[in-house]
């Protein structure tokens, strides 16, 4: 069966193919973003019960320092991301939606850190739940958007056994490039995170699936990985939703996660290429995850880049070293132009699950009018998940909550593939964000 997983070009039933758009910064190495003079960091930034702050206004602080602390299993903590002095906690606009109470620091310009060489030496040498603990206490969440606490997928219940680990390289999202450069210019890394969460989720395979429009990143992987028999690079068709967990392991090693369960449920842990990397630098040097890669792209940006930046920076100054919007930029997303969140101003903060800043012209983002469903089935023919989005949303136009979740709701990621077909312009993802919403009050277990 390996050998079998390794020949083919993986994929999955259904997806679409939108333009790539990559062109734009799939070239452009990764670029260090000046230290910030001010950095807000939002208090929720992870999946799971959020942390609490631990810190005052007026404290001083040092980069790595720990500003707030997990609150239960699902919970990471939070670090400071540059030395200064903490001179409020209020609520401020977050790239989620609406505001969340953040810390804000104003910064010393010294970057004093407070983590060195960790104690004890060799990361090879850690064992199983020492390694989970330096993820933990790094703050180390899944930094392909999701911000899904890593230590925590590595901690399945004893009764689901992993067998294989799944490094997501494919970054199928059009625009975004962070997790192509990265696996270029630290496959190093790359690998060497993986076999510690080989490590720490105790088993001995791991593939990295890794899109075809990145041969590239495909060759660099498998070149720094070539003496390692347990890790496989593997190439995947290029495809819109490709990334996401349940398709991967689809694609990748042909197991179906049933409805309503995770990937260890199939015997398969997921992490992203740059939680590898997060993995590696915390296990290695104990550094908390106070930065990471994003792409700043789009035909509204004027010098598309890719930046390593630090968490809780505005995206004005981010945009600002890209050489700011164009003026006719209407549309500013956070993350890909398919699952990101609209934001509607420049002074939101990166967060630990910020893959991109996308900046799209007007001519790029026109409204369309609604029209009545023409019922071609194209929706259904392309969901990744087998359901129908019409009956969906049907059901969701009429308030029939109960119906939705009968027709798979739960079921749903809101990936888009539906919309993005539709040819009657239906707005299906609000209805469903909608849907899920009206389920949750009414207690029922939707995501």
């Amino acid at each position: 069966m390996e050998e079998d997983i390794v020949m083919r070009l993986g994929t999955f039933r259904g997806g679409i193919h939108p333009p790539e758009r990559k062109g734009m910064t799939k070239d452009c190495p990764i670029r260090r973003a000046a230290l910030p003079p001010v950095v807000r960091i939002p208090l929720v930034q992870n999946a799971g019960e959020p942390p609490r702050f631990m810190v005052s206004a007026g404290q001083h602080v040092r980069t790595g320092e720990k500003i707030a602390e997990a609150s239960g299993p699902v919970s990471v903590p939070l670090h400071a991301s540059i030395s200064g002095t903490i001179t409020r906690i209020e609520n401020v606009p977050v790239p989620y939606g609406g505001v969340g109470l953040a810390a804000e620091i104003e910064g010393d310009g010294k970057d004093e850190r407070v983590w060195g060489s960790v104690a004890g030496g060799d990361p090879s040498a850690l064992s199983r739940e020492e390694i989970v603990a330096r993820i933990r206490d790094a703050g180390v969440v899944g930094l392909g958007g999701a911000e899904f606490p890593a230590h925590f997928k590595l901690s399945p219940p004893p009764e689901k056994k992993l067998e294989w680990v799944i490094i997501n390289g494919a970054e199928c999202e059009p625009f975004l490039t962070a997790d192509h450069r990265l696996m270029l210019e630290m496959p190093g890394d790359v690998i060497a995170g993986t076999r510690l969460i080989m490590r720490a989720a105790g088993v001995e395979r791991a593939f990295i699936g890794i899109e075809d429009n990145k041969r590239d990143a495909y060759e660099t992987i498998r070149e720094a990985s070539a003496a390692m028999p347990d890790i496989t690079p593997v190439l995947l068709r290029v495809k819109y939703p490709q990334g996401a967990e349940k398709q991967l392991i689809s694609a990748i090693v042909k197991r179906e996660v049933p409805p309503g369960g995770l990937p260890a449920d199939v015997g398969v842990v997921v992490q992203n290429v740059g939680t590898a990397v997060a993995v590696w630098e915390a296990c290695s040097a104990g550094k908390p995850l106070v930065e990471r890669v994003i792409t700043v792209s789009g035909q509204g940006v004027r010098e598309p880049a890719n930046w390593l930046v630090r968490i809780g920076t505005p995206f004005k100054d981010i945009i600002e070293q890209s050489g700011g919007l164009t003026p006719d930029a209407a549309v500013l997303i956070m993350g890909g132009p398919m699952m990101g969140v609209a934001q509607w101003t420049t002074d939101v903060p990166v967060v630990k699950g910020t893959s991109g800043i996308i900046a799209l012209p007007e001519c790029a983002a026109s409204e369309t009018k609604p029209r009545a469903c023409l019922r071609c089935g194209l929706c259904l023919r392309v969901c990744p998940m087998g359901l129908s989005p019409a009956l969906i949303r049907q059901a969701a136009e009429k308030g029939r909550w109960d119906l939705a979740e009968q027709y798979g709701i739960a079921e749903c990621m809101e990936c888009g593939a539906c919309a993005y077909v539709c040819t009657t312009s239906k707005n299906q993802i609000q209805l469903y964000k909608r849907a899920k919403l009206e389920l949750k009050k009414r207690g029922s277990h939707v995501s």
